[in-house]
């Protein structure tokens, strides 16, 4: 039997492939009437649709139901994980822990429970891709104008709320079951705190600060979901561990975008196993025995964004995903992975002055052995009056710099970074901080204006307090030349299922 490859958004002149050319169909978006008319033409055995992202998971179901063979997991079970409120119910009665939900569809009701969990709470919107109208309410006047905004709600297009648990942290399993089982399985972590889209999220692969017994938990939850749903194919479950404790953010039952990172770092291809998954041949397959402590070395992926392209967009990361690629990078350990991967989206390195804007009495104490660091490697350190006085109060000289919307008075941070005296820009803030300031007849949001400035002039910024404080770290103990240079198969000749 022939076969036909469906590209989507794709050119054919820069495609190169294997297989006959006349073959191939090129289309710029997918929906179910095109889907629909391809299969009625070219009637295949099957098709899958675990393998291209959300919009064949959105479908699936709807194939299914118009007579379409679909190969893997069922379009039940992916309405099952793809529905919030399906979700959530079976983990309920899987007795697996998740944070304190509620199907909702109208804005008494999601206020009555935002007040009940205390703020703040977590607006997820089934069925959604990259975080689409996500948004984390702190407060009512928050949740009314997110609600506004989604105006899916309804009776019936209730969406489901959660309580947002701040500070902890977040993991992803990427894995590949057949009929139930899971046959491989890779963990990773995310250096930032949830409240950040896993596709903007600097992923580390494997784990690095992660308790043996978080582990443990997050594998057995694993093969609860994995046998509930009868998954046969790709899937990633999204975790949340705060204090050893685990609860289940969600499961996509297809291949996730860390699925080739964590494959190039462990050497596995999960694609290819799924392949074997779904195609039902697995009577002589091996699994592979992945053991993370047998990995000598680190991957990170870190993402790459375009604020610069955007006018007016805010560089601060949310649940809403605004990276437009990704780089991963292999390396010795954590830091110098992570500075290969940054450097690799374009970030420059500092050599001259760091601007330091910390919000928060935390930040400030989590950040201010980094600022111990940056003035050991001999950076000159300006911040913003309430931190300035923090590090001087700690032994640090510093140089005080007026605020934006403080211009002319000098000196300011605006001249600073056209003068190319500062080239990166530390700003963070308490997650739920927004404060603004009168300016004559107009407000300002200080925080904003500094960070869209750094974009504007084109001087790295860092906006979370995880990874400048790895970034931090990495620069203070590599400079370009020190950085390891290997190649692919080299990192993965000793580790033992591949060699």
């Amino acid at each position: 039997m022939g076969y036909t490859v469906v590209v989507i958004n794709n050119n054919p002149e820069t495609v190169s492939t294997d297989y006959d050319m006349a073959d191939t169909l090129y289309f710029d978006e997918l929906d179910f009437e095109t889907v629909k008319e391809i299969y009625r033409t070219e009637q295949p055995m099957g098709m899958i649709v675990s393998m291209g992202g959300q919009i064949p998971n959105n479908i699936a179901l709807q194939c299914k139901k118009a007579g379409m063979r679909i190969l893997g997991t069922s379009p039940q079970s992916i309405d099952r994980a793809e529905d919030r409120y399906k979700f959530s119910q079976l983990l309920h009665a899987l007795d697996i822990d998740q944070p304190q939900w509620k199907e909702l569809s109208t804005l008494s009701a999601a206020l009555a429970f935002a007040e009940a969990v205390r703020y703040p709470v977590l607006i997820r919107p089934s069925y959604v891709l990259s975080g689409a109208a996500m948004n984390v309410a702190f407060n009512d006047l928050d949740l009314k104008e997110y609600l506004q905004e989604a105006t899916f709600i309804s009776p019936e297009h209730p969406i489901v709320m959660t309580k947002f648990i701040v500070g902890a942290r977040e993991i992803e399993i990427d894995a590949v079951a057949h009929n139930g089982t899971v046959l491989a399985d890779i963990i990773s972590e995310h250096i930032e705190n949830a409240g950040v889209h896993s596709g903007d999220a600097t992923i580390v692969c494997p784990p690095q600060k992660i308790y043996i017994e978080t582990l443990r938990k997050i594998k057995v939850i694993t093969r609860k979901i994995a046998h509930a749903l009868n998954i046969c194919g790709p899937f990633n479950i999204q975790f949340l561990a705060k204090d050893n404790d685990i609860k289940v953010i969600e499961c996509n039952l297809r291949a996730s975008r860390s699925f080739p990172f964590v494959s190039k770092v462990t050497g596995v291809n999960l694609v290819e196993l799924a392949t074997h998954a779904i195609m039902n041949h697995t009577k002589n397959l091996t699994p592979p025995n992945i053991n993370i402590f047998d990995i000598q070395h680190i991957g990170v992926k870190a993402p790459q964004f375009s604020f610069s392209r955007l006018k007016g967009a805010d560089p601060v990361l949310s649940v809403e995903m605004a990276s437009t690629g990704e780089v991963g990078a292999i390396g010795a350990d954590i830091e110098s992975a992570y500075l290969k991967s940054i450097l690799s989206t374009g970030f420059n390195l500092p050599t001259k002055g760091v601007l330091i804007s910390l919000g928060g009495e935390l930040n400030k104490i989590k950040f201010l052995e980094s600022a111990l660091s940056l003035v050991s490697a001999g950076f000159k350190l300006y911040a913003t009056h309430h931190t300035a006085r923090y590090l001087e109060e700690n032994g640090m000289e510093v140089k005080r710099l007026h605020k934006l919307h403080e211009m002319p008075q000098e000196p300011n941070i605006k001249t600073k970074m056209l003068k190319r005296e500062i080239d990166l820009v530390i700003s963070i803030n308490d997650f739920d901080y927004k404060k603004s300031v009168k300016t004559g007849s107009f407000e300002v949001d200080d925080d904003y204006q500094l960070r869209r400035t750094a974009v504007d002039l084109n001087v790295p910024i860092l906006t979370d307090v995880q990874t400048a404080r790895l970034f931090v770290r990495a620069i203070s103990q590599y400079t370009l030349n020190d950085l390891d240079i290997h190649s692919w198969d080299e990192y993965l000749k000793n580790i033992p299922h591949i060699s």
